[in-house]
Order: C-alpha cells, then sequence, then structure tokens
C-alpha cells in the first residue's frame, strides 16, 4: 500500500472516531435548540460501574436516537443518546412539563433500587458534563432500612451561564421539596419537569474548564513535592559525581605510578561491561516500544499545553492515532539496536516488536470487553470503535514493518570505548541488598515521590467524578519523572559496576521502569481507600486498565532508564585509557 492510502487510511479513521458531540464551533444565537444528551447512570461509591441512562425508565424521546461515539466514551462508558429536555439558548423556561409518566411497580422497584445505592445520572450539554442525584433516602432516625423513604426527583433546575454567544458553564440542580415517595410497590403517576434559567457572566469560553480545575493549593503542593524530589536527586547526583571524580584521580595516579598493579572497581571489568546481553532480542523489542511510548507521551502532553483537550475534548482519541503513526520509532528503533548487538533471529525480534505491547493491551481489552458484555456495562466498546480499531492496527503494522526493515539496513555499529575480553569474567556473589529485586525497589521510589502528589488527582478524574484538566502540571511532572529515572538509574548502575557486576544491560531498564510496579501497588491503596468501588466487575475494570497502564509505564521508564545507563556507562569508560 502506497504512503498515500495510508495517509487516506489516517483520515477516515480519523473522522469514525474523532466527531465531536455538538456543535463544532459552539456558537449560538438566541433562540437555538442546544441538544442535551443523556450519557449514563451509575451508583456514587463505584463510578465506573456504568449503565445506560435509559435503563431506567425516565422520560424517553419519540426517537431513541444515540449521537456519533468517539473511542474515549466507549472506554469511559458514555453513551450519548438525545434526550427530551428543549433547552435554548438565552430561552428561560419556568417548571416545564417533560412528560407525565405513569411507573409500573417494577419501574417503581428499578427506581427505587437505583435510589438505594445513591445513583447519579450524567448529560451532556454543549461538551460540558453534567452530574445529579437521581432521589434521596430520608431515614427519619431510623436505623431499620424497612422504615425508610426513597423519594425520587422529578423536577430538574438548570442553571445556564452565558458569555455573548456562547455557553460557559451549567448546573442541575433539584428541589428537595419536590418529589415524588416509591417507597410502596405500587403504580404512580410522576409528572417530570424541568426549569431553565440564563445567567450572564464575564468568564470567556476558552476557561470554561478552568471551573473543574483543583486549587492553586493543590497545585502548590504538587509543585513542592517535586521540588522535594528534585533536591534529593541533586543530593544523589552530587555524591555520584565526587565518587566518580575520585575514581578517575585515583585510576590516572595509578597509571602514572605502577602500571603493573591490579585494578579494582568498575574499571577492573572494563573488558566484560560491554559484552552483549542474554535474550537481547527481547530487550531490543522492549525498548523499541519503550522509545515510542515516551515520543507518544511526550506529543499527548504538548497537545494538552496547547490547549488541544481544554474545551472538554479528551486525548484518547488522539492518542490512538499518534501511537499509530510512531509505530515506524518503534520498528526502527528495535530492528537498530538489535542489528547493533549482532542479533540474527530476525523473524522473532519482529514478532515480539509487534506484541510486546499490543499483546498485552489487546488481551486485557477483550477480557475487560467480555466482563462488561455479561454485565450488560456501557464500558462495552462500541461498534464505530470496533470498525476503527482494525483500521488502526491495518495501518500500524505497515508502518512498524517499514521502521523495522529501515532499521535493519541501518548499518550502525555498536560504540563501545572498551575492547570486549575473550573469555568472560566471572561475578562473584554479591550480598542480597545488591539482588536485582530490592535495587528495583530503591530505583522506582524516587520517581514514584515525584509522581506522588499528581496520582490522586489523576485517578479521581478517570475513576472518580472528577475531571482532570492541569495538564501542565502533568508535563512538569512527567519531565521530572523522567529526570529523576534518569539520574536514579545511572546512580545505581555505577555501584553495581564499582562492586565488579558487569550484568548491567537488563538491570539499568528494570531499575528505571520499577516505578510502574510502585504505581500498581498505589492502586491497592486508592482502591480500598479512597474509590468506594467493589464487586467483581469493579475490580476487573479498575485492576485490569490499571494493570496495562502500569505496564506501559514499566516499558517506557525501563527504555529511559536504559539509555541513561547506557550513555554513562560509555561516558566513564571512555574517560580512561583500557590496555
Amino acid at each position: 500500500m502506497t504512503g498515500a492510502c495510508y495517509a487516506v487510511v489516517l483520515v477516515v479513521t480519523w473522522i469514525a472516531v474523532g466527531v465531536s458531540s455538538n456543535a463544532f464551533d459552539h456558537i449560538y444565537k438566541a433562540g437555538d435548540t442546544v441538544p442535551l444528551y443523556a450519557s449514563k447512570v451509575y451508583p456514587f461509591g463505584n463510578p465506573s460501574e456504568t449503565y445506560r441512562y435509559y435503563s431506567l425508565p425516565f422520560c424517553s424521546p419519540v426517537s431513541m436516537r444515540d449521537e456519533s461515539e468517539a473511542s474515549v466514551q466507549g472506554i469511559k462508558g458514555d453513551r450519548l443518546v438525545h434526550s427530551p429536555y428543549n433547552l435554548q439558548f438565552l430561552v428561560d423556561k419556568d417548571s416545564e412539563v417533560l412528560c407525565q409518566k405513569k411507573l409500573s411497580t417494577k419501574e417503581v422497584a428499578d427506581f427505587r433500587s437505583a435510589v438505594s445505592r445513591d445513583y447519579l445520572f450524567q448529560m451532556h450539554y454543549d461538551d460540558l458534563p453534567i452530574w445529579g442525584f437521581l432521589g434521596r433516602i430520608e431515614k427519619n432516625g431510623s436505623v431499620d432500612p424497612r422504615q425508610y423513604k426513597y423519594c425520587l426527583n422529578k423536577h430538574l433546575h438548570f442553571k445556564v451561564f452565558y458569555n455573548k454567544n456562547r455557553i460557559i458553564n451549567i448546573q442541575a440542580t433539584t428541589d428537595p421539596y419536590d418529589c415524588v415517595e416509591l417507597t410502596d410497590d405500587k403504580d404512580v403517576l410522576v409528572d417530570f419537569l424541568y426549569t431553565v434559567k440564563w445567567n450572564e457572566t464575564d468568564i470567556a469560553f476558552e476557561k470554561r474548564m478552568e471551573m473543574y480545575a483543583r486549587s492553586y493549593l493543590e497545585i502548590l503542593s504538587v509543585i513542592a513535592s517535586c521540588v522535594t524530589v528534585l533536591l534529593l536527586t541533586g543530593f544523589l547526583v552530587t555524591i555520584l559525581l565526587q565518587a566518580l571524580k575520585n575514581d578517575l584521580v585515583k585510576y590516572a595516579h595509578d597509571e602514572e605510578t605502577a602500571d603493573d598493579k591490579e585494578e579494582a572497581g568498575w574499571k577492573f571489568i572494563h573488558g566484560d561491561v560491554f559484552r552483549f546481553p542474554k535474550n537481547k532480542s527481547l530487550l531490543a523489542a522492549a525498548l523499541g516500544s519503550g522509545t515510542q511510548l515516551v515520543v507518544l507521551a511526550t506529543l499527548i502532553l504538548l497537545l494538552a499545553l496547547v490547549g488541544a483537550f481544554y474545551n472538554g475534548e479528551s486525548p484518547f482519541t488522539t492518542l490512538g492515532i499518534i501511537y499509530t503513526a510512531t509505530s515506524f520509532i518503534a520498528g526502527y528503533t528495535t530492528a537498530s539496536f538489535y542489528s547493533q548487538l549482532e542479533g540474527t533471529y530476525w523473524v522473532s525480534n519482529l514478532l515480539l516488536t509487534g506484541f510486546i505491547f499490543s499483546g498485552p493491551m489487546f488481551l486485557i481489552f477483550s477480557f475487560l470487553n467480555a466482563v462488561a458484555i455479561a454485565y450488560k456495562e456501557t464500558a462495552v466498546i462500541p461498534v464505530d470503535t470496533t470498525i476503527a480499531s482494525p483500521l488502526l492496527v491495518f495501518t500500524a503494522s505497515p508502518l512498524l514493518v517499514l521502521g523495522w526493515i529501515a532499521g535493519k539496513y541501518s548499518m550502525a555499529d555498536f560504540e563501545a570505548p572498551c575492547p570486549t575480553s575473550k573469555y568472560p569474567r566471572k561475578i562473584q556473589p554479591l550480598p542480597w541488598y545488591r539482588w536485582t529485586l530490592p535495587q528495583m525497589a530503591v530505583a522506582g521510589f524516587l520517581p514514584f515521590c515525584a509522581s506522588y502528589g499528581e496520582l490522586y488527582y489523576i485517578f479521581s478524574g478517570v475513576w472518580g467524578h472528577k475531571l482532570y484538566t492541569n495538564y501542565s502540571i502533568l508535563f512538569v511532572v512527567f519531565i521530572i519523572v523522567l529526570i529523576v529515572t534518569a539520574f536514579t538509574t545511572m546512580a545505581l548502575i555505577y555501584f553495581q559496576l564499582a562492586a565488579e557486576d558487569h550484568d548491567w544491560w537488563w538491570r539499568s531498564f528494570l531499575y528505571g521502569g520499577s516505578s510502574g510496579l510502585y504505581i500498581y501497588g498505589y492502586c491497592l491503596y486508592y482502591y480500598y481507600a479512597h474509590s468506594g468501588m467493589s464487586g467483581f466487575m469493579q475490580t476487573s475494570f479498575f485492576f485490569g486498565y490499571m494493570a496495562f497502564v502500569s505496564y506501559a509505564i514499566f516499558v517506557m521508564l525501563g527504555a529511559v532508564g536504559f539509555y541513561a545507563a547506557l550513555f554513562f556507562v560509555r561516558r566513564i569508560y571512555g574517560s580512561i585509557k583500557n590496555d
């Protein structure tokens, strides 16, 4: 397929998965009808246990029309459906009748069950999310659930803020005294009402998402934690540089005074430090995928910084497109590095490159989609996303192969400042705290601390009831994590080489990626301490998606750690004379 065909596929895929749910320009004139979309309902304690809005017997439109769904809506469980609410731009309405509906005994039981679990509804108006509770429970001082009264809110009050010809904000509230009791199993006649009030504001349209952002004090606390980690990293780097300086002075003095003096420390293993590692095909594939993910994350965050996702659009659709386009980088990096390591199993290397990241992703998403189907959840991947995904794979695979072919024939040689001896030196037994796992625990701690202050807000945006909009803070944290990962890995590799252990290749990758394990450990804490989730479905979704995310972070930071260690090892061994 030619490059033009690839471009056509990309454009078609973009159109298929990236259609906006509302007017493109968000500009209206008085009297224009701005559609209000019903999305989903879910229990307050389990925000990812989502069901279609009309799975409950609300007033339904004459024609049930689903709005085009972007891929992120499928992942997050959003299903936008046109609702019968008629909200016209700048038109106030007072106690407008939405519909009069006679609820059967079963429908009353369904609403009562939802109210008892503190169900929320979610709607979207001009790409702005709206939340509200379905009803409330009146306990009247009783501890016996049989004495409780269950009330369904029947009157929604919409308060809409506008600036000239654009909508800035919308809020939905309910009147606690204007509800219908659903305590008894009997038919109930309900008049569903809504009120609309328009209010002018001076908030600019470009800043309308700032109301979802968190306070400056919270941002300052994140910055303070990052600065603390940077200071600790600077202290570590200072110690490392001082130790290196002392070593280089010592080795220079030894060469001047006694050339036949036996070497010790990291210089002693200069003939083995560049000996190629075991499983080099797997290491090359991991480096290729990790490099791709670093580029992907950087581009997504840069787009977020320039406001590409600031009006409520999600980065997930763009992420899929960029992941496809950057497949060339993964193929090129893998094959080029594998060629430098004098690899020969090219077919297995190509297959590893294609499946080392997409394989676990496919397995996890397939399992979670099956769970969603079994529970009749809205998180089932929608039809348009199912159609678009093979198009993305169809486009990504040739790009991956092209990059791999270009990397294979790049004819680059591995740059080693020291010749490799014919026979490897035996690594002496090391104390337990120098084993791989304890060192990984040390390596991942500082990068995790750099991201810890931001993790709660990210998790709350993905798994809670908040929107995440502080991409600038996230970008700063991302850069700090990369820096801390690089310097921490270099320091640990230095101590390993100083102990005359030359097996650093895989160690550097594992050291760099170890913070991904810390993040997955944080998932356990967040799930039980903050989420309020429960049940097999919730557990599967939370830990399934977070396992995939943590794995992606592991591979990405593993590549960063390896590149930092490779640069460091080349520099220190290039600064000494070797016979």
